[in-house]
C-alpha cells in the first residue's frame, strides 16, 4: 500500500509500505477519504513541530475491508461505512477512565500505529488496522463529507462545554470552517447568533449557517453591535475560534455576567493575556477551554452528518486525488480554504 509521510517542512513524500495484515482483535479499514485538518497543515509548515518521520491525517471515512477473528461480525461487517475517531488518548488515566478521553493525561498525536511504518495518526494511508472501539457507521452521505465527522466532533464538545440555553445569545468569533460548525450547530440549539469575521463571504456562509447578525471586524466594532443587540447584557457565550491571543481579551470584554468564554482553538504564538480579576470574582463568567472530542461526541457527529442535519458539503472547498497529496498542502495552507479533502 501507499502512505504519505512528513520528512521535514514542506517534504511530504508518498512511499510504498507493506499492507497491514488483520490481528484478531481489529479491523482493516481501506480510506476513502482523509481531510487537511490545520493541525497536519501546521506540521507541513513546520509551526508544529514532529519528530520525522511521521504520517498525518485524522479526518478519515473509510470501509471496512477486513474484520478479525475476534470481531464481532454482527456489528462490523466487511462493506460497512465508517469514520475512524483518533485513538490518541492512551485509555488509561483517570480522564479517559472517566469517558473524558479528549482531555487525557497522555494524548499523544506520535504513537506507533500498528500496521504503519512509521510514527503518527496515520490517516493519510490508504489503508489502516483499528480497533472497533475508534469506529462509527456513516450513512447516506459522500466518504468527503463523512470525513468532516472528526471536526463536526469536536465542535459538539465544545457547544456541550458551553451548555448553550434556549434564548442565549452566542457569539462566534472566525468563521473559517470550525467557526461555521459552531454557528450551524449553536443556531440549531435555539440560540440567538453572531458570526464574527474579516471576510464578508464567509459572513455570508454563516448567515445561510444560520448567524441572526453579522459584524464585519474590520468596519464594525464588535462590543458595540454586542451591547445593542444584547441591550446591553451582552453574550452569554462568546466562541473564540481564532489561534489570535488578542482576541482572548475582546472575548472576555463581551461575555455577560455568569456568561461563559470558550477557547476553541490552539494559540500560535501561545502568549499570556490580561483581564480583570475583579471583574470576573464580581461578574462571576467562566473562561473554558475545550480540545478534541470524544465517543459520545463522534457518535453524534456522525449521525448528525449522515442525516445532513448539519450539511458540511459548503465546507469541501477542494477534492484532491491522493497522488497529489502534496498539491493538496499547498492549496490547504493559502488559508482561503474551509478543508481541503484528499481523495484515495
Amino acid at each position: 500500500m501507499r502512505t504519505a509521510v512528513f520528512y521535514g517542512v514542506e517534504d511530504l513524500r508518498i512511499e510504498e509500505c507493506e499492507l497491514p495484515q488483520v490481528s484478531a482483535n481489529k479491523v482493516l479499514i481501506k480510506i476513502d477519504a482523509c481531510a487537511i485538518c490545520t493541525w497536519e497543515q501546521r506540521v507541513y509548515t513546520g509551526v508544529k513541530k514532529v519528530d520525522y518521520p511521521f504520517i498525518g491525517g485524522h479526518e478519515i471515512a473509510a470501509e471496512i475491508v477486513a474484520v478479525g477473528s475476534e470481531i464481532d461480525q454482527k456489528s462490523w461487517k466487511i462493506g460497512d461505512k465508517v469514520v475512524f475517531g483518533t485513538n490518541l488518548a492512551c485509555g488509561n488515566c483517570e480522564f479517559c477512565k472517566s469517558g473524558e478521553e479528549q482531555n487525557c493525561l497522555d494524548f499523544n498525536h506520535s504513537k506507533q500505529l500498528e500496521g504503519l511504518p512509521h510514527k503518527g495518526m496515520g490517516g493519510l494511508s490508504e489503508f489502516m488496522l483499528v480497533e472497533p472501539k475508534h469506529i462509527f457507521h456513516y450513512y447516506n452521505v459522500s466518504p468527503e463529507e463523512a470525513a468532516l465527522t472528526e471536526p463536526l466532533s469536536c465542535v459538539v464538545h465544545s457547544c456541550e462545554t458551553a451548555n448553550i440555553q434556549y434564548g442565549d445569545l452566542v457569539v462566534v468569533i472566525g468563521c473559517g470552517i470550525m467557526g461555521q460548525l459552531h454557528v450551524a450547530l449553536a443556531s440549531k440549539s435555539g440560540a440567538t447568533v453572531i458570526a464574527c469575521d474579516l471576510n464578508d463571504e464567509r459572513l455570508d456562509l454563516a448567515k445561510k449557517n444560520g448567524a441572526h447578525y453579522c459584524v464585519n471586524s474590520g468596519t464594525q466594532q464588535l462590543k458595540t453591535e454586542v451591547d445593542r443587540i444584547s441591550h446591553g447584557l451582552r453574550a452569554n457565550v462568546v466562541f473564540d475560534t481564532t489561534p489570535i491571543t488578542d482576541l482572548v481579551q475582546d472575548s472576555i470584554e463581551i461575555v455577560s455576567n455568569t456568561g461563559k468564554v470558550v477557547l476553541y482553538s490552539s494559540f500560535y504564538p501561545d502568549e499570556p493575556v490580561g483581564f480583570s480579576p475583579d471583574r470576573l470574582h464580581k461578574g462571576g463568567y467562566s473562561i473554558r477551554g475545550t480540545a478534541n472530542s470524544n465517543s459520545r461526541d463522534f457518535v453524534r457527529a456522525a449521525k448528525m452528518i449522515s442525516e445532513r442535519t448539519i450539511d458540511v458539503r459548503p465546507f469541501i472547498s477542494e477534492v484532491v486525488p491522493f497522488d497529489e497529496v502534496e498539491a493538496g498542502f499547498r492549496s490547504a495552507i493559502k488559508g482561503d480554504k474551509y478543508r481541503v479533502v484528499v481523495k484515495f
